[in-house]
This record gives structure tokens, C-alpha cells and sequence, in this order.
């Protein structure tokens, strides 16, 4: 009988294989592409079967949950929070993560910011822009993201990587293109200079779920967040 890790190595050779594809078929190298096993449902047995799959780069949605994971799990999980992030937690959860996806106000990056120049911390980050306009999304819209532009280069202590959105749930994937390109755009129009003293640019974008991560690889994204389909034929 197949083991939980025999499982969630198929789904992954599954999952390998499309991304390939997509890659192929944009001109991109596979490489180009990280993927993120978003875990918010996932069992503690299945996570022991990603990392024994070789899988390190692990998403929560939730600051707690991740700051509870990440004590109970292996260190060389690389942890990102894709969910939303309230400002009384940025310190505890800056210690525990690698990546934050999503960054929706000003007021939270200055926040982190000042935590990060406060702790000696450099941390990754993302923003999250509401592209589609949709009221139940959080995030910068674009124009005032254009508009904080100047602020977000000034800060020294954060790491702005890139952008990161979600598209509108729709039945077919072919629909989520519009969204994707209109962040790549953006990511273009804002990232020709450096964030910061650190001189990063944007180099990362976040985008791509289950349902439609191949539309988001063909569309120039850098991250995709899967959970779902990485525990297909697991018992919930």
C-alpha cells in the first residue's frame, strides 16, 4: 500500500512535469521557478512527506500556525507567509520566516521595516496589489502603489523582492491571463531601479495557485503557491 510520501511523490513528479511544460512552452528554464507547498490544511504526516520528498520551501497562511510549525519541523524549511500579517505580529513572525508574500499597506512595510532596522534583520518581501479591483481582495491597488513608489525605494531595512497577486476565481484558468500580465507589467514599470540601500530589484512574482498555476508560469511568474494539488488522493 503506498505510503503518504509515495503519494505526495506523485502528485510532485505530476506537478514537475506541468511546470516543465509551461516553461517549455513560455522559453523559460524550470529553474526560473520556485515552488512553494502551501501546507494551511495539511496534516503534520503529510508535511513529514514533503520534506521526505525533498521539499523545503513550505507556505502558511495563518502567522501562528507558522511560528507553530516552524518550532515543530525541520530547520531547513525555508518558511513563507502567503496570508494576511497584522502589524502586532511582524517581530515574531519576521523570526521564523524567510519570505512574506503579503505585504498589502504602507503601513505594514514601514512597520517591518522598523522592526527589521530595530532587530538587525534584512527580510524578503513581497507586495500584495489587488490587480483585479475585487473589494474582497486586500492589497495596494496599482495606482497607489505607483504613487508610493518613492517611499517604498527609501526604506533601508526591508528587502522589496517583487509583487505578488491572487486572481479571480474562475472555472477556467485561461481567464486568470489578464491579471497576470497587468502584475508583470507593473512589476516592469516600477522595478527598472533598485528598492533600497540594498540595491534589489524586482525580481519576483508571486502568482500561480492550483488551478491555475501553468497560465501564471506562461505569464512570468517566479513563485507559485500550491497546496491542494500536492495532496491529491490524501484523506483529509
Amino acid at each position: 500500500m503506498p505510503t503518504i510520501a509515495d503519494r505526495i511523490a506523485e502528485n510532485l513528479t505530476r506537478v514537475r512535469a506541468q511546470i516543465s511544460q509551461a516553461c517549455q512552452r513560455a522559453g523559460r528554464d524550470n529553474n526560473d521557478v520556485t515552488l512553494v507547498c502551501v501546507t494551511k490544511y495539511a496534516r503534520p504526516e503529510w508535511i513529514d512527506g514533503l520534506l521526505e520528498c525533498g521539499e523545503f520551501v513550505l507556505g502558511e497562511s495563518r502567522p501562528q500556525q507558522l511560528e507553530q510549525r516552524a518550532s515543530r519541523f525541520s530547520d531547513q524549511v525555508q518558511w513563507h507567509l502567503i496570508g494576511q500579517l497584522q502589524r502586532n505580529k511582524v517581530r515574531r513572525t519576521l523570526a521564523v520566516t524567510s519570505m512574506i508574500h503579503s505585504v498589502d499597506s504602507m503601513k505594514l512595510l514601514e512597520r517591518i521595516d522598523t522592526i527589521a532596522a530595530d532587530d538587525g534583520h534584512r527580510p524578503s518581501v513581497l507586495l500584495q496589489v489587488n490587480i483585479s479591483g475585487e473589494d474582497t481582495k486586500g492589497g495596494f491597488t496599482s495606482d497607489v502603489l505607483r504613487d508610493a513608489w518613492p517611499r517604498i525605494h527609501s526604506l533601508e531595512s526591508v528587502h522589496v523582492r517583487g509583487l505578488m497577486t491572487m486572481a479571480p476565481l474562475t472555472d477556467d484558468p485561461r481567464n486568470s491571463r489578464d491579471t497576470f500580465d497587468r502584475l508583470r507589467h507593473l512589476s516592469l514599470e516600477l522595478g527598472a531601479g533598485p528598492t533600497g540601500q540594498g540595491g534589489a530589484c524586482l525580481t519576483e512574482l508571486s502568482m500561480g495557485m492550483s488551478n491555475d498555476f501553468e497560465i501564471a508560469i506562461e505569464a512570468g511568474a517566479t513563485i507559485i503557491r500550491l497546496g491542494r494539488t500536492l495532496f491529491e488522493g490524501l484523506d483529509a
